[in-house]
């Protein structure tokens, strides 16, 4: 029997949990685990003390506007689990919330361990104190992240990647281009400008340009446009059509991994998007444009030389990278069709990310639980030989 306390702040930490929680169930059937979570966790067999929704907030006004509620729902509960203590408490993402409800856990005596690292390795690093007061265990996605915390003497342990597992280490074009009602024969290159609206206004005519370049110096080569949202299509489609109304393309809603499994190059945003064209073993090209004081923020606080997923997994720049005045069409489309182009190069790229995608499947959920369980049996013993 193992009590464990958890709290997932939004869709994918509600995945990751899910995942956590049955294998946890698998050595330990009986198991009681509550506090938050959405509906894959709950299914999962977690007892919802608030709903997920309530934490999902984005945005420094959003928080500010629904600080006490948080704050509440926070100090909530800090008293439940201190009353009703589990064996082990963990805290997925969410690391704003779940931080400093993992603090006063910790200072009562309950073991916490923290699943995905926030970006501390990437930028304001001084984080990487409150961390570790906060947590007896950080459980990491990447190895990049695990050397950072043990070169700062934080307890660590890499887990893998769920995607690593969920995608096949081969990936065949023909069934999602089939299924996408793309043509069997042919290149076809997908952009990926970004899930947000504001990377959208940001990206979406950079792509459409550069698309158009390839198009002209390429003919036959069609292009496969993934967008998130009926909302970021409809604002996609309008730059289009003013940009580039007879480009090739074919603008779809969601399903923007199938679009580049059915791709023989990627135009992407810098993002998740990275890691899965990487597992889909897909060239790619990553962009980045933000507003010009938030670049000049950010260029004072990041600390980090490569910003593609690919790029930090491999420790070198493997995929091409253009951030801010750099994301030019011509830069773009040069790029993409340097793989269409020089098909050893695409083949080369594949073969990093073969090694890489052995290295991140690593059973993520059952080196989660055994990480969970082995720090719960720790503590519990520890208490026992003081007592």
């Amino acid at each position: 029997m193992i009590r464990v306390g958890i709290v997932a702040g939004e869709a994918s930490g509600d995945l990751l949990g899910a995942g956590l929680i049955r294998a946890i169930r698998e050595r330990f059937p009986e198991a009681v685990i509550e506090g938050i979570g959405g509906p894959a966790m709950i299914a999962q067999g977690c007892d919802a003390l608030y709903p997920m929704e309530r934490l999902s907030v984005m945005g420094i006004v959003e928080v500010l506007g629904r600080f006490r509620e948080l704050y509440a729902m926070r100090a909530s509960l800090v008293r439940h689990f201190i009353d009703n203590p589990p064996d082990v408490f963990v805290g997925i993402d969410a690391p704003d919330f779940n931080l400093g409800l993992e603090r006063k856990l910790k200072e009562a005596g309950i073991p916490v361990v923290h699943y995905v690292s926030p970006s501390v390795w990437a930028w304001r690093q001084y984080r990487i104190r409150k961390i570790a007061r906060s947590i007896d265990l950080m459980l990491t996605l990447f190895p990049f992240e695990a050397r950072f915390y043990e070169e700062h003497h934080v307890p660590v342990r890499f887990v893998g990647h769920p995607l690593a597992e969920m995608i096949p280490p081969v990936s065949d074009k023909q069934p999602p281009r089939a299924a996408l009602g793309l043509p069997a024969q042919g290149e076809i290159v997908a952009l990926l400008p970004g899930s947000r609206m504001t990377e959208i206004n940001f990206l979406a005519e950079s792509f459409i340009r550069a698309a158009a370049w390839c198009a002209q110096r390429r003919p036959g080569l069609r292009f496969v446009v993934p967008l998130a949202t009926a909302a970021t299509r409809e604002r996609f489609s309008q730059t289009l059509n003013a940009v580039a109304p007879d480009l090739p393309v074919t603008v779809i809603e969601g399903r923007s991994r199938e679009a580049m499994a059915a791709a023989d190059a990627v135009l992407l945003a810098s993002g998740t998007a990275t890691l899965e064209a990487m597992l889909l073993k897909r060239p790619m090209v990553m962009a980045y444009r933000v507003a010009p004081f938030t670049y000049w923020l950010a260029k004072r606080l990041v600390r980090i030389s490569h910003f593609a997923l690919p790029n930090l997994l491999a420790s070198k720049p493997v995929v091409p990278e253009f951030i801010q005045d750099a994301v030019t069409p011509e830069s773009l489309g040069q790029a993409i069709l340097d793989y269409l182009e020089r098909p050893e190069c695409a083949a080369s790229l594949r073969e990093i990310f073969a090694e890489i995608h052995t290295a991140l499947r690593q059973g993520a959920d059952y080196q989660a639980a055994e990480a969970v369980i082995e720090l719960a049996r720790s503590k519990s013993h520890h208490s026992m030989v003081e007592s």
